[in-house]
């Protein structure tokens, strides 16, 4: 196990803020989305209170797989094997360089 450079470590914590962040704003938006009805129209006590939830839940659904997505794209450490880039495609050609 190799140990990460400082580097290393402030560009994970800055994807780690960026993912937590973005989650929130697509959460708050979601469930502002789904409770806008509410907000505009006269609906029954009953109608509100399940847009509140359903708002809530899929605001907590929306939050963590924006926070997975985010974190799962991260560049990984150094040591770690990454897959190789995909070449496009070039008939008649030997080599990718020329």
């Amino acid at each position: 196990m190799t140990r990460r450079t400082q580097a290393e470590r402030d560009a994970m914590t800055v994807e780690i803020g960026y993912a937590l962040v973005s989650g929130v704003v697509v959460a708050v938006a979601t469930f502002a989305g789904v409770l806008l009805p509410a907000m505009l129209l006269e609906l029954p006590d009953g109608a509100e209170r399940i847009l509140f939830r359903a708002g809530a839940v899929l605001g907590a659904l929306v939050f963590t797989v924006r926070v997975i997505h985010v974190l799962w794209r991260a560049p990984r450490a150094a040591g770690e094997d990454l897959p190789s880039p995909v070449q496009p495609s070039r008939p008649g050609r030997t080599s990718p360089d020329s």
